[in-house]
């Protein structure tokens, strides 16, 4: 692997947050429009600094620059950055409730190499080192294959309002953990 994944520190918000934007406008291009990428930036896609706090956020380096980030939480937010106003930050009970994965973004010129799925089985093995015996989380339109391929199923498709008049298409999906 020549890019290392280590957990995000504080001083990782600026550049988690750059990566997102990056992300978001790079790989979203094919399933929203540029209205929806940017309503998503602002209202949803962004830096949750509880995941941070919580040491359960990964980000993968190359070259001193972060290419990728995602985390996993045991707080009950299924998806939403700070700027979110529907965060929930109380905690999960792992005997009964699913943890979440969260926030995953690489830069659209580490895509497909790896980099997600790395960090996907990180927070799968935290997760169930800490008792959870299933995950769920809110996929993006281009997330879906990657979900899918790694034993996440979901069908159902929702709208999330970003804006004035603008949604965007998400899928909740789950997985259980053997």
């Amino acid at each position: 692997m020549d890019y290392p994944i280590r957990k995000a520190s504080l001083d990782d918000r600026a550049a988690i947050k750059q990566l997102i934007g990056e992300s978001a406008r790079g790989l979203s291009r094919a399933d929203y429009s540029d209205a929806q990428i940017e309503g998503a930036i602002a209202t949803v896609f962004g830096v949750d600094t509880n995941l941070i706090i919580d040491g359960t956020y990964f980000v993968a380096e190359s070259a001193g620059t972060l290419i990728g980030c995602g985390g996993w939480s045991k707080r009950k937010t299924l998806f939403g950055g700070d700027q979110c106003a529907t965060r929930d930050a109380s905690g999960l009970d792992p005997k009964t409730e699913p943890a979440k994965i969260r926030a995953f973004f690489i830069h659209p010129e580490h895509a497909r190499k790896g980099i997600a799925r790395a960090i996907l089985a990180a927070c799968e093995s935290e997760a169930q080192a800490c008792g959870f015996k299933s995950l769920e989380l809110m996929s993006t339109l281009p997330g879906i294959k990657l979900y899918r391929a790694c034993g996440y199923e979901g069908e159902d498709h929702i709208e999330l309002a970003v804006g004035d008049g603008v949604t965007i298409g998400l899928v909740p999906m789950r997985k259980e953990l053997s």
